[in-house]
């Protein structure tokens, strides 16, 4: 426990409990997890920028979602890795803890403004294919990636800033594995209920507004889908929006049971199984998302490997 008067200067992550033994196989089994978000989404990346038949604003998109999922995970799980080998608790600095409490939120907002653009750009492209390129020209495509990123970084300045106003004197001990607001919230002495009122509207509007279109977006489509006589060309219309609405699901299922609620404040093993789903489960997933039910990414790595092969042999 801390005096009244002080504020916690550093933070003690508690991480997982259990054994050590426990621990090295969480170490491992996140260790893998981490390698393989890392060297998926490194692909995806370097394929659409080197692939000439990925030059579209679905990939271009999906380029900058891969970089997006690269720094959430890298943001929370070296540091989780660490406190798995550490024998005692893991400390981490107030400035550390605000930088990585800001990173991680900022990152996930300017994601979810892209899967509203990317809904949109599957809009366009289904139901209006004739002035697709004429609508989603290049200067389109990075002006929207340029107003996600600005805005998933401005809109979580105040948040944060507002986190660390409090003072943290009933103890230091975090009861997770990475600097989470809702168990910050829990050390502050304050009333943080106003506060709180504040973040749980500021979720909503982020959720739920990059949520607006894409919901809009998927009537759209599934009633021009419908509409298709055949059922091949149903299954070709829809196989071009199925990664992205899996990705949808997923991502914003995880973010709203997270964030989407008046009390900030909850139970750390729930919060725990969530925040790893966010950042470690969603990421590594979305290499197999994105390839899997995609022919063009599938013919590109194709072609990528037996490029590799050859330069080999030679």
């Amino acid at each position: 426990m801390m005096s009244n008067h002080s504020s916690a200067t550093e933070f003690c992550l508690l991480g997982f409990s259990g054994s050590q033994e426990l621990h090295h196989i969480l170490f491992a089994v996140f260790f893998l997890f981490y390698s393989v978000t890392l060297m998926g989404n490194m692909v995806i990346i370097v394929i659409v920028c080197v692939d000439k038949r990925l030059q579209s604003p679905m990939y271009f998109f999906l380029g900058h979602l891969s970089a997006l999922e690269i720094m959430i995970t890298t943001i929370i799980v070296p540091v989780m890795l660490w406190g798995l080998l550490l024998p005692g608790m893991q400390t981490i600095s107030l400035s550390a803890c605000v930088a990585q409490l800001f990173l991680y939120l900022a990152v996930g907002t300017t994601e979810f403004a892209l899967l509203g653009a990317m809904a949109v750009d599957r809009y366009v492209a289904v139901c209006n294919p004739l002035r697709y390129s004429v609508i989603m020209n290049s200067r389109t495509c990075i002006l929207v990636v340029i107003v996600s990123w600005v805005f998933g970084f401005l809109s979580e300045i105040w948040p944060v800033y507002a986190t660390f106003q409090f003072t943290f004197c009933k103890s230091n001990l975090l009861d997770h594995f990475f600097c989470d607001r809702g168990q910050l919230l829990k050390l502050s002495c304050d009333d943080t209920l106003f506060t709180e009122f504040i973040l749980f509207l500021m979720a909503v509007f982020i959720i739920f507004g990059s949520l607006a279109p894409t919901i809009v977006s998927y009537t759209y489509i599934i009633s021009t889908i419908l509409k298709i006589p055949t059922a091949s060309g149903r299954r070709k219309a829809f196989s071009t929006c199925a990664s992205h609405f899996t990705f949808v699901v997923i991502g914003y299922g995880s973010c709203l049971f997270l964030y989407v609620k008046p009390k900030q404040t909850q139970a750390a093993e729930y919060n725990k199984i969530v925040s790893l789903l966010i950042s470690v489960l969603t990421p590594f997933l979305n290499p197999f998302i994105f390839t899997l039910r995609n022919d063009k990414v599938k013919e590109a790595l194709r072609d990528g490997v037996k490029c590799c092969c050859q330069l080999l042999k030679d």
